[in-house]
């Protein structure tokens, strides 16, 4: 018998509606999956490779710098097994190279392929994301380049999702040099940006789609919580970053130029400008 889907009908419609540039809290099947409880996280640190585990203290502000983030006191597994009291967050990133995984990941984005189609094409890049954190912890200001689906597994969280076109938030200078590898996905925070978010709260069986690049900061519930993030690609985030790759390009030569627009907005004379330039530098 086939496993029920993870999102119902009307998940499936409330993401069509939303993708691929706004935000949209969707439900989900995936609370309680065997996969996702704390023994078999512990077991799937074990299996990933090192670079593919980060771990923090959780009490951090919503704006720090990376260089800033000072070291956790406990392995990974401990924290993972400790969570309830270990004081920090735990990020799993791209756990499809663990074959189980990697098929639960290609289940839960399979469901909503076709609609992803329509919009930005093809699915590129599927990759997944597992986040266990204490009570209380945040995950500091900061963006993604992937289109994203967070589907609450255990515990609570509030996501505060900001615009992407604000440049107050996010410079223009900021988008481009993440690009080239210059920038890390932590902003700086003013507290003047917090009137311009808007707060969703996740709780066991709720997801949100957070559009590409939407800067967002999280403050996790009183309990030990479990988030699985689903991410993926497309042709159009790709041709927003070559084309944002390329205005540094012209920026460096003493032009400003004008930001790439959102979808529907394709940019594809700088993406391809960008990508040729790539190529004769080798």
């Amino acid at each position: 018998m086939p496993a029920p889907a993870a999102f119902p009908p009307a998940a499936r419609d409330a993401f069509a509606a939303a993708y691929p540039n706004e935000p949209a809290v969707l439900h989900h099947s995936l609370a309680g999956h065997p996969l996702l409880s704390l023994d078999a996280l512990a077991d799937l640190a074990l299996a990933l490779p090192a670079d593919s585990i980060e771990y923090n203290p959780g009490a951090l502000p919503i704006g720090i710098a990376p260089e800033d983030v000072p070291a956790p006191r406990l392995g990974v597994v401990e924290t993972i097994r400790r969570i309830a009291d270990a004081g920090s967050w735990v990020a799993l990133k791209r756990v499809e190279q663990v074959a189980e995984y990697g098929a639960l990941l290609s289940d839960v984005l399979g469901e909503l392929a076709d609609v992803v189609a329509a919009r930005t094409g093809t699915m590129h890049q599927l990759e997944g994301f597992i986040f266990i954190s204490s009570p209380g912890s945040v995950t500091p200001f900061h963006f993604d380049p992937e289109h994203n689906i967070l589907l609450q597994i255990q515990g609570s969280k509030v996501m505060t999702v900001f615009p992407v076109e604000d440049e107050d938030l996010l410079s223009a200078q900021a988008h481009e040099e993440f690009h080239l590898g210059q920038h890390h996905r932590n902003l700086p925070w003013a507290d003047r940006f917090a009137a311009k978010g808007t707060p969703f709260e996740l709780t066991p069986g709720t997801a949100l789609h957070v559009p590409v690049k939407r800067p967002h900061w999280v403050q996790n519930g009183a309990e030990p919580s479990v988030s699985l993030s689903v991410t993926w690609r497309s042709e159009w985030s790709y041709a927003e970053a070559d084309a944002r790759a390329f205005n540094a390009v012209l920026r460096k030569a003493g032009i400003a130029p004008k930001s790439p627009g959102l979808f529907p907005q394709q940019n594809r004379a700088k993406a391809l400008a960008y990508r040729a330039l790539r190529r004769i530098r080798g």
